[in-house]
């Protein structure tokens, strides 16, 4: 499966400062201390319905990671998947009378062209799991082999378990207690009540075939992958040594983060998959979360269609931390686009190079620790009332290198190497 195209990110010069980021695993912020380079797995999509603004900001989350990353001299092999094979893009695609794999193929375009106007730095690895289904039959058959995984007594059903107590410490990822995770479990694709499993928790990695549903031969009877074993095959295939950062949405912690990880430890005989567990919070809108049930999405692609530019739909995002539960609204967008364009105007005035060198190392410090957007944010919003002028500067596309002084041309750098921002 094709990527999206790779944006522009400049080199910025100065000194760089050392990515922390809060580790769900460890419950603390810590330093990410990758070799020379860094390797990143962000789950992806289920593509059965438009990019909303919440899968929008858990993947510019990730981007400013990969920024600071390449801005840290490291190279970085991104990996992302998308979750072509699973229950909700089949009910969706039958509900609408079209084959599922064009459901997918359409509704990843979309998501590819969001991501690209966004300016989203692309994985270097965008994996279908319909195209890695091999990748995945072969990791289940090891699974098997070592003792690991087990077929339960159903001659009609007979699908594949990994049992909790594969690894030893299963758990770690998340933290919750068996209350939390039967909970949680149940309530995200889980099956605790499933007839014939060792352990209510123990995960699906093998559904055999039933009538109706896409399937694939395999050694051990035709089926289709479980959820969580996608994620540990794609990822031992390109990330085994140099897997730094597991990331995704907060709801993916458990139960799913929390399984990849044991199948991939039980594959593997490691002790943890990633070096860091890394989660963004949920977008609400108006203070409402955001859910399809609710019909209060917000699309990516109507608000650029609306005529909202990319640059503040990210800076809107970055108006609240990336781990928190966040709100969206007119008003964080109304914002969000007065900032652009009292950055540009700031730009486009500044001669001062001291304070643009300044800015540019709190822009750095800000993000370092743990993206701390808001706080990047306002260190350029002081800058910008200070170096800014009252003159009408046209907000709706980026400035032109002839209308900088080096000052400004450094601070547009900045924003656009390390933010995604075009100024």
């Amino acid at each position: 499966m094709h990527s999206w195209p790779q944006p522009d990110v400049p080199a910025l010069s100065g000194d760089c400062v050392e990515l922390q980021l809060f580790d769900t695993a460890d419950q603390c912020v810590r330093p990410v201390r990758p070799a020379a380079t860094a390797g990143m797995y962000v789950c992806g999509i289920t593509p059965y319905d438009s990019t909303h603004l919440g899968h929008a900001a858990t993947y510019v989350a990730f981007d400013l990671i990969h920024r600071q990353l390449l801005d840290n001299g490291h190279a970085v092999v991104y990996v992302q998947n998308v979750t072509d094979v699973d229950d909700p893009l089949f009910e969706r695609a039958a509900r609408d009378n079209v084959d599922w794999r064009e459901l997918g193929d359409d509704q990843t375009t979309l998501f590819r062209s969001d991501m690209e106007a966004l300016r989203v730095i692309p994985p270097r690895d965008f994996v279908s799991v319909s195209e890695s289904v091999d990748e995945v039959i072969a990791v289940v058959q090891q699974l098997l082999d070592k003792g690991a995984a087990y077929v339960v007594d159903d001659p009609e059903h007979p699908d594949i378990y990994a049992p909790i107590d594969a690894t030893g410490h299963f758990g770690y990822v998340s933290g919750y207690s068996p209350e939390h995770m039967r909970t949680f479990f149940a309530e995200r694709g889980g099956d605790p009540e499933r007839s014939g499993k060792h352990h209510p928790l123990d995960a699906l990695i093998w559904r055999a075939a039933r009538d109706g549903e896409p399937s694939w031969e395999a050694p051990f009877g035709a089926g289709r992958p479980g959820w969580h074993i996608e994620c540990s095959a794609i990822a031992n295939n390109r990330l085994k040594g140099i897997f730094d950062i597991q990331g995704g949405g907060s709801d993916l912690a458990f139960p799913h983060h929390e399984f990849s990880a044991a199948h991939y430890e039980s594959l593997t005989d490691s002790e943890r998959m990633a070096g860091h567990y890394v989660h963004a919070g949920m977008i609400s809108l108006d203070g409402v979360k955001m859910s399809k049930s609710l019909g209060n999405l917000v699309f990516v692609h109507k608000l650029t269609a609306a005529g909202h530019e990319p640059a503040a739909i990210r800076l809107g995002i970055y108006s609240s931390h990336y781990r928190g539960d966040r709100d969206w609204s007119e008003g964080v967008l109304a914002r969000a686009e007065q900032r652009l364009a009292h950055y540009r105007a700031a730009v486009a005035a500044t001669t001062d190079e001291a304070a643009a060198k300044q800015l540019v190392q709190q822009l750095r410090e800000r993000l370092a620790d743990d993206l701390d957007t808001p706080g990047a944010l306002r260190a350029a919003d002081a800058w910008a009332s200070t170096h800014g002028t009252d003159d009408a500067v046209d907000s709706s596309s980026p400035l032109k290198d002839a209308e900088l002084s080096a000052a400004g041309e450094h601070v547009r750098t900045a924003f656009d190497a390390l933010l995604g921002v075009r100024l």
